[in-house]
C-alpha cells in the first residue's frame, strides 16, 4: 500500500483556522486533521461536509454513528474505526453490542440499526449500486428515501477520510487507543 510522507507541510490560512477551530471545540487535534491538513481543499471538504450530514441527513447521533462505523468498516479504515467506536460510545451513547456488532462484522441486533447498516455497507461496498430489494428492506425498517440520500452523504464523508487515513497513515490518537480496531 501506498503511504505519502508529508513532511515539511506548510499548512494554509484555511486549514489554520479549521485546526484552530477543532482545537477550540475538541481539546486536541485529531492526528487525521493534521495529515488532511496538509490540502487545505481536503480538510475544508471534509470538515464542511461532517459538519453538514450531523446537522442536516435527518438520522440521530446514534444513526449517524452506525453509519460511518459501517462505511469505515467497509473501507477497511482502522484510524476512523477506533475514532467512531470512541465517538459512539463517549459522545453519542451507542450501545456496545451495536458498535461491537458492526466492528466484529456482525449482524446488529436493532432491527431498524441493522438496516442502516446493512444498505450503507452493501452502498459503500459497490460503490451506490444496490438493489431495489435492498432499498425496499431499508424503507420497510422504517426509513425514508430521503434517509438514502443522507447514508450516501456520510458514506462521501467517511470516503475522504477513510481514503485519505489509507494514504497518509495517521498516528492514532492516544485518546482513542482503547478502540484500535483490526479487521
Amino acid at each position: 500500500m501506498a503511504h505519502l510522507k508529508l513532511e515539511n507541510v506548510t499548512n494554509s490560512q484555511i486549514t489554520n483556522e479549521i485546526l484552530e477551530k477543532t482545537q477550540k471545540g475538541l481539546g486536541f487535534v485529531p492526528n487525521m486533521y493534521l495529515t488532511m491538513g496538509a490540502n487545505a481543499a481536503l480538510i475544508d471538504a471534509y470538515t464542511y461536509s461532517y459538519d453538514s450530514f450531523r446537522a442536516n441527513s435527518g438520522f440521530s447521533p446514534v444513526e449517524q454513528e452506525v453509519v460511518f462505523l459501517s462505511a469505515a468498516y467497509e473501507n477497511n479504515c482502522e484510524y476512523c474505526m477506533a475514532a467512531h467506536s470512541f465517538i459512539g460510545d463517549m459522545m453519542t451513547k451507542v450501545p456496545a453490542d451495536v458498535t461491537n456488532a458492526i466492528r466484529e462484522g456482525k449482524q446488529i441486533p436493532d432491527v431498524k440499526l441493522s438496516a442502516l447498516s446493512k444498505l450503507t455497507r452493501s452502498l459503500t461496498a459497490n460503490r451506490g449500486i444496490v438493489t431495489q430489494a435492498e432499498v425496499d428492506e431499508f424503507l420497510a425498517a422504517g426509513y425514508s428515501e430521503t434517509h438514502v440520500l443522507g447514508i450516501i452523504a456520510g458514506i462521501a464523508v467517511k470516503t475522504m477520510s477513510n481514503y485519505s487515513n489509507h494514504i497518509t497513515n495517521p498516528v492514532l490518537d492516544s485518546v482513542f487507543a482503547g478502540r484500535v480496531w483490526k479487521k
